[in-house]
């Protein structure tokens, strides 16, 4: 499968390893083609790594994975091209982090919106799934770095295009649990638990955890 990874921080060039390693080909996108950072990655990576503009990856890519930051996704987004997100799966990874002021961050947008929702509103034509936002970059792919079962979860409009994420979760990531909270909307609260998230770290110092639901 083609796949899209817009953003070349942490979260995007793990995922786009990762991707690869189970034998995916990947572009990684970014504002320029000569991205430093994507065009190291894609020589480093081998013949199923590819570097390019947010419009060459997003038209490459059958699914799409937004990793920028969600402060600036929108913008990232018009660069890759409504036509070329439009009828594809489109996985948000962001979070409205502002750190501006320093730590503890604040959100550029919440309560009452979300960055998730700006993305389906902004392209209506794409199917978003918000998924993996609310762990490190490093479990996203590897669930096993916490012991037992915790979960993940996701939401979106399209139920077909929730079912694709999930699968990709499971068969691909190893995900035991994924839950699915509702529509779109549901970005509010999945985004929103970024502060609780961070202070976690703090606490735990950087070491990988996670959320369990339990009944």
């Amino acid at each position: 499968m083609k796949i899209a990874i817009l953003g070349t921080g942490d979260v995007g060039l793990h995922l786009a390893s990762s991707l690869v390693g189970l034998g995916q080909e990947v572009m990684v996108g970014s504002r320029t083609a000569e991205n430093a950072k994507a065009t190291e990655w894609a020589r480093a990576t081998g013949p199923k790594a590819s570097h390019g503009t947010f419009a060459d990856a997003a038209s490459f890519g059958g699914i799409v994975f937004n990793c920028t930051a969600g402060s600036v996704s929108l913008e990232a987004l018009e660069m890759a091209g409504a036509q070329n997100l439009k009828g594809k799966v489109l996985i948000d990874v962001s979070n409205p982090l502002d750190f501006s002021r320093g730590m503890p961050p604040t959100l550029t947008v919440s309560n009452t919106d979300s960055v998730g929702e700006q993305i389906q509103r902004k392209f209506p034509d794409a199917r978003v799934v918000k998924a993996l936002n609310t762990m490190r970059h490093d479990l996203m792919t590897n669930p096993s770095l916490v012991p037992g079962h915790h979960d993940a979860f996701v939401c979106g409009n399209d139920a077909v295009a929730k079912a694709e994420v999930i699968r990709i979760l499971k068969e691909w990531f190893g995900w035991k649990s994924v839950i699915d909270v509702g529509d779109i909307t549901g970005s509010r609260g999945l985004e929103m638990i970024l502060p609780l998230w961070l202070r976690l770290s703090q606490v735990y110092n950087w070491a990988p955890f996670n959320f369990k639901i339990v009944r």
